[in-house]
């Protein structure tokens, strides 16, 4: 674990010249700035340096704008992107004058959630392994004013795209694929294996493990790099860090890529389908062979706790209205509340490619990469253990199992299945209705549950009050 002199020296030895500082917003983003590395110094690390949180989305109001970040010597990197050499740190975010964690700090819930668990003595260890698929664009165009509404996306590799004329002196050569067969085509329908190859270097140059990169079903530049699971906090660190690196990766390369569940109408959206276990010690608590799929009591009841609060975490896990184009039936999406081994139309699966008790673990569908990964990890992990603490059996409340393929089951049996909510303002009800189980530990607190609410009613507001072009389809004549 690097501390602040290992990180100083790190910056002398890679010749930064400057210091980046990076930390997260309420709904999930990015935010930075960058201080001369000569400034950088062992009291950064214990002080802080001073920002303005009233211009951040979910922080401050203007008259108590004043915030401090305390730089994480554990997350030192260079980063790849600068023309100069720059330290990246990942920094949390603290009171001026106290230096008291901040409460609406999106990496301190995940802290607290951590220390939560081992609070409960459940277990001391929660792992994560996120999926977070994404599309790659060579042209968006998008414009939403008082008299126009619009946007574009356009892939060479789509299907629209084989009765194009060519262009630039250059010839339609076909290759394309059609919708929802863009799962493991190999080249030249394929042509973003060079692109992800290029993400995966840069991510291991960074010291992040992947597993696997592949293209995703949707036929117009949908991808997927697979990253190794960690720790909670840990893990939600390396999921901005990815997205970082998969847009500025396409960007060097004249692409663009979006993380947005459903740009692309008629096909499949982006997910990012959440792998978790339990560990205490070295010993996996998810894993028996005697039980369904190979699940502990344990793990069962996690689930149970995962479906009776699904509709209140997906307001923090599928957290835009577009997530909630991707989450319909009939593209694969995980739309119905319930837990299946290997059935992807469930909201819960449970992976069978191994008996290895150590890769035992839950699936959990319904999010998307737009979301915010400590909050919504850290509700994972809250709605799962509240399970265990209330003995929620999933079979007792009607969440299955169920391994039918569900599109193929008749109205009436359709009927009982649950769903998820239809909306990000059901989702948000459902937020504000349930919400005790976040609660417990102050792992969240009343004031960032409103405040989130708050900035995504907002966001909702705003898309219900404008005009689409399907509309002016549907009825500018009637």
């Amino acid at each position: 674990m690097m501390k602040p002199a290992d990180v100083l020296r790190m910056a002398r030895e890679r010749g930064a010249r400057m210091v980046d500082l990076k930390f997260t917003d309420v709904p999930g983003t990015w935010q930075h700035f960058s201080v001369p590395a000569k400034t950088l110094s062992e009291d950064s690390f214990s002080e802080g340096i001073g920002f303005d949180g009233s211009s951040i989305r979910g922080f401050q109001a203007i008259n108590e704008s004043d915030m401090i970040l305390l730089p994480d010597p554990a997350t030192a990197i260079m980063d790849p992107f600068t023309a100069e050499p720059t330290l990246s740190l990942v920094c949390d975010i603290a009171q001026p004058g106290s230096l008291e964690t901040y409460s609406r700090d999106p990496r301190y819930v995940a802290r607290k959630a951590e220390a939560y668990l081992k609070s409960t003595g459940v277990a001391d260890t929660a792992y994560f392994g996120p999926e977070a698929e994404f599309f790659v664009f060579d042209e968006v165009r998008y414009k939403s004013t008082q008299n126009v509404q619009m946007a574009i996306v356009d892939s060479n590799e789509a299907h629209w795209n084989s009765g194009r004329r060519g262009h630039n002196g250059t010839a339609n050569l076909g290759h394309r694929m059609r919708p929802k067969e863009g799962y493991f085509p190999v080249a030249p329908n394929d042509t973003l294996q060079d692109l992800r190859t290029a993400m995966v270097l840069a991510m291991e140059e960074v010291g992040i493990d992947v597993e696997a990169q592949h293209h995703e079903v949707a036929a117009g530049g949908q991808c997927e790099i697979d990253m190794r699971f960690d720790t909670l906090a840990r893990m939600a660190d390396k999921v901005l860090l990815y997205k970082y690196i998969v847009k500025n990766v396409a960007w060097r390369h004249g692409k663009s890529a979006t993380f947005m569940p459903k740009p692309i109408f008629g096909d499949n959206g982006s997910g990012m389908h959440v792998h978790m276990s339990l560990w205490r010690g070295e010993k996996p608590l998810f894993a028996d062979e005697e039980g369904y799929a190979g699940l502990s009591e344990t793990a069962r009841m996690f689930i149970g706790g995962l479906l009776t609060h699904a509709p209140a975490v997906l307001a923090l896990a599928a957290s835009t209205t577009n997530s909630y184009r991707r989450l319909v039936p009939g593209y694969e999406a995980p739309v119905n509340l319930v837990y299946s081994k290997r059935n992807r139309s469930a909201a819960v699966r449970i992976p069978m490619y191994s008996e290895n008790p150590k890769a035992k673990r839950v699936e959990f569908r319904p999010p998307d990469p737009t979301c915010n990964p400590y909050l919504t990890f850290s509700a994972l992990l809250m709605a799962g253990l509240d399970g265990i603490k209330n003995g929620i059996i999933p079979e007792e409340h009607g969440y299955g199992p169920l391994d039918r393929n569900i599109y193929e089951m008749d109205a009436c049996e359709k009927r009982e299945i649950r769903s998820v909510p239809g909306s990000l303002d059901e989702a948000l009800d459902a937020l504000e209705a349930d919400n005790d189980f976040l609660t417990v530990g102050d792992v969240f607190t009343c004031d960032l549950i409103e405040k989130y609410v708050e900035l995504k009613r907002e966001q909702a507001a705003e898309v219900r009050l404008r005009p689409s072009p399907l509309e002016f389809a549907m009825y500018y004549d009637a």
